[in-house]
């Protein structure tokens, strides 16, 4: 089995920064893709980040020049740096994971994490 397990959010003011982590653990052959999602009160779930194996990134334009996402291969581990953040931002942030298990092919398989609630309120 594989577990998610999600660390840093809170309360923070307008402007304010937050470090979300996500890490990974259990039966994992190789991540390609870890990202952020969250959902805010009424709304759908969106995508806030990604990152693959190989480094690359994408970000909602809703957050670019703000949050940056990075990885720790050696961890399993995806960060989210939030920066300059907003009362819009005030959400449940949840960390997915796109990997493979071992003697399970090329099949992918995801996981989500528990999530974590950030509000950005004065």
């Amino acid at each position: 089995q594989v577990q998610m397990v999600e660390s840093g959010g809170g309360l923070v003011q307008p402007g304010g920064s937050l470090r979300l982590s996500c890490a990974a653990s259990g039966s994992i052959l190789s991540i390609n893709v870890m990202a952020w999602y969250r959902q805010a009160p009424g709304k759908e779930r969106e995508l806030v980040a990604s990152i693959r194996n190989g480094g690359s990134t994408n970000y909602a334009d809703s957050v670019k020049g703000r949050f940056t996402i990075s990885r720790d291969d050696g961890k399993n581990t995806v960060y989210l740096q939030m920066n300059s953040l907003k009362s819009e931002d005030t959400a449940v942030y949840y960390c997915n994971a796109i990997l493979q298990r071992p003697n399970s092919g090329s099949i992918n398989f995801s996981y989500w994490a528990q999530g974590t609630q950030v509000t950005v309120s004065s």
